[in-house]
Formats: C-alpha cells, structure tokens, sequence
C-alpha cells in the first residue's frame, strides 16, 4: 500500500480583486451643476436654453450628462445662469471633494464576499 494522501479534487476558492465604484463622469458633474443651479434660480430648461441660445433638449441632455458639451456651450450655460465658466468648473470640481452616493452604473462588491471564477 501507498503511503501518499489522495490528491483532492475539490474545487478551490479563488477570490477576484473587488470591483470598486467608478469614478464620476466630468458631464455628471458639470451637468448636475448646471441644474442645481437653474434650479436654485427657480428657471425653467426654457428660459436658460434661449438665454444661451442653445436648443432645451440638448441643455436637458447636458444637464443629466448624456452629453458631453463643449467649452463653448459649457460657458453660455454658465453666463446665461448668471456664472463665469470657472465658476462652474469650480463648483463641479467642489462636488468630487464632497462624498458620493454610488452611481446607478457602480457595482461595488464589499471586500468581504467571494466570487469564484471558472
């Protein structure tokens, strides 16, 4: 008889680096920004999007960040809410220093669970 152990077939647990939030997209904040403000203002979408000569759809679309505007429209937005474009980038830039709840897109898995790969 053999005197070596059995070679074990079980499976292993292999755990995968945790997948953590994403950064935040520079249009969510700048977006985000802009409709903070507009709000604060009490303004409708309309009544900035004519101020800064740009169409309410796409003023709407940057607000929520599917678009990533240019410099150009970025400042006629900010002068048509009363701010210099600086003052939106600064404001945009304040809000990463600030905590964030996880983005609808993050899948962030806690360090303590195990995923197994095959």
């Amino acid at each position: 008889m053999s005197s070596q152990p059995a070679p074990d077939h079980r499976a292993r647990v292999v755990p995968i680096r945790p997948v953590t939030a994403a950064e935040p997209l520079w249009r969510d904040l700048v977006g985000a920004v802009l409709r903070e403000e507009r709000q604060s203002q009490g303004r409708t979408l309309k009544e900035v999007a004519e101020a800064a000569r740009i169409s309410v759809p796409y003023l709407s679309e940057i607000e929520r960040g599917r678009k990533e505007a240019s410099s150009e429209l970025l400042a006629a937005a900010s002068h048509a809410l009363g701010l210099g474009l600086t003052d939106v980038l600064s404001l945009a830039q304040q809000s990463l220093s600030r905590p964030q709840p996880a983005h609808r897109r993050d899948t962030a898995i806690p360090f303590a669970e195990v995923r197994l790969a095959a």
